[in-house]
C-alpha cells in the first residue's frame, strides 16, 4: 500500500497491481470535435474511464471526478456497477483510516497554505457524499456515514463554517462557504431525518447561524445553497428560493446553456476577466439544469427543453461535456464535474 499526495482536494487510495487500468481519456481540449450523436452511454462511459483511470495511475480520487462521480453513476440506475462499487468502497475505507495511528493520524497532509486544512476538507467532503449516496441508495444512514458526519461536526468552527482548502483556485478551492454549503447539501439530504437527530442538532444550529450571517459570495453557491435548503429548513424561504430560480433562468445563454463564468465575479490566475459573454459549457448548464429540476421546475418548461438540447448538442466525441478552466487553460479538470452534472440533469430530465 503506497500513498501520493497531488494536491488539494485529493483523496489517496492503495494502488493494486490486480486491478485492470481502463483506458484514459485525452485531456479536455475547447477543439475537442462535437459528437456526432449524442449518447448518454458513451457520456458513462467517459466518466467510468476518467475517475478509474485517475484513481489507479495517480493513487488519489480528485473531487472534480470522484464526489459528483458518484452521485451521476448512481442516477443510472445500476448501483452494482463496478466502478461506483470501488468508489463508494474507497470514501468508506478512508474514513477507516482517519484515526490509524491515532485519532486524525490518517488526515490527508497538504503542503503550504493547505497543510492545516487538507484533513478538514476531505472529512466534509467524504461525509457529505456519502450522506448523499445513502439518499440515493439505501436511504438508511450507514455506520461510515454516521462515523464520517459525527466527526464532521468536531471539527466544525465555532462561526459554524470549515477550514476550507484555499488555493484561489475557483469555484470549488476558493473559500469557506463552499465547504460549509456542500455540509449542509449532505446533511439536509441525509435519510432517516439525520438533520433533527440530537447527533446533528448543535451543529445543524451552527450551520445556518453561519448562513443567516454570510450572505453568498456568487450565484454559484447560491445554487448549492437553493439545493441545500430543498433538505435542510432554514437556509432559504420560498421567496428566496424563487428570486435564485429567476436569477439562475435569467442568465440562460441564446444557445440554451449556461456559463460558469456569468456565476460569479471570479478573476483567472493570470489576473485577466472571465469572458463574461461566453457560450454555454457542461459544468454550468448541468449544474443549473439539475438544481432547477430538484426545485420543482417542470421539466416541459421552455428553459429547460432548451437546456436539454444543447446538452444533447454539445457533447464532446471522448464523451465529455467541456468546460473551461476558471483559473488556466492548462488543465481543465472542470469538465469531468461538468460531465456527471450533464448527467445528473439528462436523468432528471428524463
Amino acid at each position: 500500500m503506497r500513498f501520493v499526495y497531488l494536491g488539494h482536494f485529493t483523496l489517496l487510495i492503495a494502488c493494486s497491481s490486480a486491478l485492470s487500468q481502463p483506458p484514459r481519456p485525452a485531456p479536455a481540449r475547447a477543439d475537442e470535435p462535437v459528437a456526432k450523436s449524442f449518447s448518454l452511454d458513451k457520456g458513462v462511459d467517459f466518466l467510468d474511464n476518467v475517475t478509474l483511470s485517475w484513481v489507479r495511475s495517480n493513487q488519489c480520487f480528485s473531487c472534480h471526478t470522484g464526489y459528483p462521480y458518484l452521485l451521476a453513476r448512481t442516477s443510472i440506475g445500476d448501483p452494482k456497477a463496478a466502478g461506483l462499487r470501488e468508489a463508494r468502497e474507497f470514501l468508506e475505507d478512508r474514513v477507516a483510516a482517519w484515526d490509524k495511528g491515532g485519532k486524525g493520524k490518517g488526515y490527508l497532509k497538504g503542503e503550504g497554505i493547505i497543510e492545516k486544512t487538507e484533513g478538514v476538507t476531505e472529512v466534509v467532503a467524504i461525509a457529505a457524499t456519502l450522506a448523499l449516496h445513502d439518499a440515493q441508495t439505501t436511504r438508511k444512514l450507514q455506520p461510515a456515514t454516521r462515523t464520517a458526519l459525527s466527526r464532521m461536526w468536531e471539527l466544525q468552527q465555532a462561526d459554524g463554517a470549515w477550514t476550507w482548502n484555499k488555493e484561489d483556485l475557483a469555484p470549488l478551492e476558493y473559500d469557506d462557504y463552499f465547504g460549509a454549503v456542500y455540509a449542509a447539501l449532505g446533511v439536509g439530504h441525509a435519510p432517516e431525518g439525520y438533520a433533527r437527530s440530537d447527533e446533528a442538532k448543535e451543529g445543524v444550529t451552527r450551520l445556518v447561524r453561519y448562513f443567516e450571517k454570510t450572505p453568498a459570495p456568487d450565484l454559484h453557491h447560491k445554487t448549492y445553497l437553493l439545493w441545500a435548503s430543498l433538505g435542510l429548513d432554514g437556509l432559504m424561504d420560498k421567496a428566496e428560493r424563487q428570486r435564485t430560480v429567476n436569477a439562475l433562468l435569467a442568465l440562460q445563454r441564446e444557445d440554451g446553456g449556461w456559463s460558469l463564468p456569468s456565476l460569479g465575479t471570479w478573476k483567472r490566475l493570470n489576473g485577466k476577466p472571465q469572458d463574461k459573454d461566453a457560450p454555454g459549457d457542461g459544468y454550468a448548464t448541468g449544474l443549473v439544469l439539475y438544481v432547477l429540476r430538484q426545485a420543482g421546475v417542470a421539466v416541459t418548461e421552455k428553459p429547460i427543453q432548451r437546456g436539454v438540447a444543447w446538452l444533447k448538442a454539445n457533447q464532446r466525441e471522448s464523451g465529455r461535456w467541456f468546460t473551461r478552466s476558471l483559473n488556466r487553460d492548462s488543465r481543465h479538470y472542470v469538465s469531468n464535474a461538468g460531465t456527471a452534472y450533464a448527467i445528473l440533469a439528462l436523468k432528471a430530465c428524463e
